[in-house]
Formats: C-alpha cells, sequence, structure tokens
C-alpha cells in the first residue's frame, strides 16, 4: 500500500492532505519549521502518522545540527520540544519524538534508524490491529455483511499505510463482510467528506455521506450494526479522546445497544493518565467554523467554541483494541481476561481447548489489576509471597511489589542452588517436583501462593504442602483462570482459593 509518508534522501515527503479530494499533491519538507507548519495545519494529520512526522523530523533535526561530524545534541532536543507540542492532544508525536531522541546520544544515523524503523513497523502495526477488531466484530456482531459507522479519517492517511478503524474496515471488506459504510463529514474541515469518502472511493467499499448531526439518528434508526472510530489518546481506564462529535456517537450506540469500538496502536495508549480528566482538549481557529471556501458564513460579532477533540468516558466504549490487546472499558476483570485470552483448539492434544494466557501477560494493565484483585482478596493476610513457576513468577512479583512482602520462587527439580525443600506430586502420567531454596520460606509466616492456572489442583496442592512443611502457613491461593470442569478447588478445600476468571 501506498505510504503517506517517507523519507527523501534527507527530507520529509508527505500527501498534502489539505489538498485531498481535488489535487493529489506531495510537500517535501526539508525544514523543522516546514514540518512543524504542516502539523499545524493539517497537511499532515491523524495520530499515528504525526507520530512518525514527528521521529522523522528528529532524524532530520539531527542531520541539520550536524556540522563537520560534530552534533549540536542541545539544538536538537529545542527542535524536538518545537515538534512535540505542534499538537498537544495526540499522545502518539510526544512518544515518537521521545523514542527517536533515546537514541540521540549514539549519533543522528542512530536517530534515522529508529524513525525509519517506526516507519516501516507502521502498517504491520495497524494490520495486527485491524485483524483483531475484526474478530472482535464477528463475535459483537456476528458473520457480516455489517453496516457500520465511522468518524473523521483513520486511514493510510491518518497512518502511513493501512489505518485503524478504516484499516478494519478494508480488513472486513476483504472477506465480503461490509454491506455499507456511513461517513459523517466531520466537521469543521470535512476529514470524513474529503478524506475517509476519497479512501473509500479508492478501494471500491461501499458507503453513504451524511452530515455529522444525521449520524446518530441513522444509529436510532437501525442503520448501523457498529460504530468503529480511532483514537488520538487512551486513557489507562479506557477514557477516549478522538475527533469532536465521537461522544455523541458513544452515546448514541449504548442507546441503541449496539458496539462502539476504537481501534488505535499501542502508542496511542497514555499510561501516565488514569482518566480523560487530564488530557488536553485544543482549540482551533475560529475561521475554521465561521467561514467556508473563503466566505464569512457567520456574523462577524460571533464568538465561536472550535474543541478539534472531545474525551468519550469509558463506560460508553464497548473494547478499545490495539495491536496486542483488547481492552474491555468498565467491564469486570473477568470479562477482560476473556477477551484477551486465545482459546488453542487441540493443544496439547486432540480434543483439549488449551487457554493461552500469553495476551493477558503482554497487556501491562491487565497484569496489575489482576496483581491487585489478588492483594485485595487476601489483603492483611499474608506476609509473604510464593509463586509458582513459570507464569506465576511475573503475577507473584507484582503482587509481593504491591503489598511489599518478600517474593519466593517456587521451581521444577534442578533450577536451584544449594540445598532445597521438595515435594513431589502426580500428574495424568507420571509425577514432578516443586522446589524451593531451603530457608526461602520462613517458619510462622503466611504465605499467598500465586499461579496462572488452576486445573485438576496437583501443582496448587504441593505447593501448600512445600508452604506447610517449612513451619509456614497458608494465607490463600491465587491464580488468573480456574477450570472448574477439572475438580481441583475440591481437592484444595483446606484453603481459601481467589481465581480472577472461571471457565466451566
Amino acid at each position: 500500500m501506498e505510504r503517506s509518508i517517507t523519507w527523501d534522501d534527507g527530507a520529509i515527503r508527505t500527501l498534502d492532505q489539505r489538498a485531498l479530494p481535488d489535487e493529489h499533491r506531495t510537500l517535501r519538507l526539508t525544514t523543522i519549521d516546514e514540518l512543524i507548519e504542516a502539523i499545524a495545519t493539517l497537511a499532515i494529520r491523524g495520530a499515528p502518522a504525526i507520530g512518525v512526522a514527528g521521529a522523522l523530523g528528529v532524524a532530520l533535526a539531527a542531520r541539520l545540527h550536524t556540522v563537520d561530524g560534530r552534533l549540536d545534541e542541545t539544538a536538537v532536543l529545542a527542535d524536538a520540544k518545537r515538534i512535540a507540542t505542534a499538537r498537544p492532544t495526540a499522545v502518539n508525536l510526544t512518544w515518537a519524538v521521545e523514542r527517536a531522541l533515546f537514541r540521540l546520544p549514539q549519533g543522528a544515523d542512530a536517530v534515522l534508524d529508529e524513525a525509519l524503523a517506526m516507519l516501516d513497523g507502521d502498517e504491520r502495526t495497524h494490520r495486527a490491529a485491524s485483524r483483531r477488531a475484526a474478530d472482535l466484530l464477528r463475535q459483537q456482531c456476528g458473520k457480516g455483511p455489517l453496516r457500520i459507522l465511522t468518524h473523521c479519517n483513520t486511514g493510510r492517511l491518518a497512518t502511513t499505510a493501512w489505518g485503524t478503524a478504516l484499516g478494519t474496515i478494508r480488513e472486513l471488506a476483504a472477506s465480503g463482510e461490509v454491506q455499507e459504510v456511513i461517513v459523517g463529514e466531520t466537521r469543521p474541515l470535512l476529514q470524513g467528506a474529503r478524506l475517509t469518502a476519497w479512501e473509500l472511493v479508492e478501494d471500491g467499499i461501499p458507503h453513504r455521506l451524511c452530515v455529522d448531526s444525521a449520524s446518530a439518528w441513522a444509529i436510532a434508526s437501525g442503520l448501523v450494526d457498529c460504530v468503529v472510530v480511532g483514537a488520538d489518546r487512551i486513557t489507562t481506564r479506557g477514557d477516549v479522546a478522538n475527533k469532536i462529535g465521537t461522544y455523541a456517537l458513544a452515546v448514541a450506540a449504548q442507546r441503541a445497544g449496539i458496539p462502539f469500538v476504537v481501534v488505535a496502536p499501542e502508542s496511542t495508549v497514555d499510561e501516565r493518565l488514569l482518566d480523560g480528566s487530564g488530557i488536553m482538549i485544543e482549540e482551533r481557529a475560529s475561521d475554521e467554523v465561521t467561514h467556508h471556501g473563503g466566505r464569512r458564513m457567520a456574523p462577524e460579532a460571533t464568538p465561536v467554541f472550535n474543541p478539534a477533540f472531545d474525551v468519550t468516558p469509558s463506560d460508553l466504549v464497548t473494547a478499545v483494541v490495539t495491536e496486542s490487546r483488547i481492552l474491555v472499558p468498565g467491564g469486570d476483570l473477568a470479562d477482560r481476561i476473556a477477551a484477551c485470552t486465545r482459546v488453542v483448539p487441540d493443544f496439547p492434544t486432540a480434543g483439549v481447548s488449551f487457554q493461552d494466557l500469553g495476551p493477558v501477560y503482554a497487556d501491562a494493565t491487565l497484569v496489575r489489576d489482576t496483581a491487585a484483585a489478588m492483594h485485595r482478596a487476601f489483603q492483611g493476610r499474608f506476609d509473604s509471597v510464593l509463586a509458582l513457576e513459570a507464569r506465576g513468577f511475573p503475577l507473584g512479583a507484582v503482587v509481593a511489589q504491591r503489598a511489599g512482602t518478600p517474593l519466593v520462587l517456587a521451581r521444577k527439580p534442578g533450577k536451584l542452588p544449594g540445598t532445597v525443600d521438595s515435594v513431589q506430586y502426580g500428574l495424568e502420567y507420571g509425577s514432578d517436583r516443586l522446589e524451593t531454596q531451603s530457608g526461602a520460606l520462613t517458619p510462622g509466616a503466611h504465605v499467598l501462593v500465586v499461579d496462572d492456572v488452576l486445573a485438576t489442583g496437583g501443582t496448587l496442592e504441593a505447593a501448600a504442602r512445600l508452604v506447610e512443611r517449612s513451619g509456614a502457613r497458608v494465607s490463600g491461593l491465587a491464580t488468573v483462570l480456574e477450570l472448574t470442569a477439572l475438580g481441583g478447588r475440591e481437592k484444595l478445600a483446606a484453603h481459601e482459593v481467589f481465581a480472577a476468571r472461571h471457565v466451566t
């Protein structure tokens, strides 16, 4: 797919989005001032696109400030700060600038390599998110063809290739699962009418354009199966900043009982913000509203309210989908774990549906919240954590850190140096052992045992015996997942068991 942004022998080449759809015009940006103007005037727009452009801008600054082989890092840092503040709401810009700057001590070529890595990875990132979002919509809405409403532009113009929400629509359309896309015009600069419609025509995807104020009525009239949008910033709680008008669509979608799905890269998630109250909302020039086609449309003395973005609270969002996870804001912990768990059929043997928790562990926020739930379940009742090999280790470490307690690791035979305490336990075929270093569990300690899955209960029962043989006490057993049909809880009846999610 043709890229909207490229590196061109010491310059940033980009498609000028201000000229579309009338003219396919490219810009060759050779100075930092030109780049900042292009971002501020929306020649380059879309959170992922301006992020990549910002990284390339740092590379450009590093080249411009290298004279006779000497790099002026102070000058580069000053230019980078100007770039990062060109559009304050989209977190991708700051993220990308900081990532490029990390390589600055290694020289201009290293900065360029980092920026080009972001450019090259952009399409892969968004294709992965699109596939994940398309699968979610199939689950939520059933097999297509679907009637989808989208807002603003989230395609290859807003990224560098493919797109986020529009990439999801492309993914569904490729398998014949799109009946129609309803496109809001996106006032005041008409990114939906000028850009999204242009991309849909380019791809031959059926669509209709409507004024923004008709979008909610289209939803209420039963013309829409789901709403799919992008994002400029997402908080850890799942509040979403996006193009102005998004909040109204989320309200209408919830009222109609249809999914409202946000598709964006991980770089759009701002881990420093808990909720939307901390998001700076950019307000743009009044003449974008008072004028059209160079002609004044409102009285001279009329003041203007022209926010570029709004914030949709997490309780209106069905799911946030990135290249690596599905976040279900406002959903309970079990629902979020379920959304991230990958079911692998016939593994490790035929007839077994394996619950792969790998995507759960890849989601830092979900790991944190799962550990917090384990901590709350036994708060004040343990002073040590015993984590079981291997997937109990990362969760056990977070629980111990949160509680401020020691962490002890229980390993399989031959993994620990020195003398060990050991217990044997039975498997379906044969047996195994759990070991801890002698003295690691203090007599009289109150121990919380942490593992990933409770199945038949053999491993956790062995861990409990290991604790008791050391002279310590079992405060509780905590797992991410319990496979209830296998009866493990009955084997552990002497102990309190917490599982964040239960699967029958």
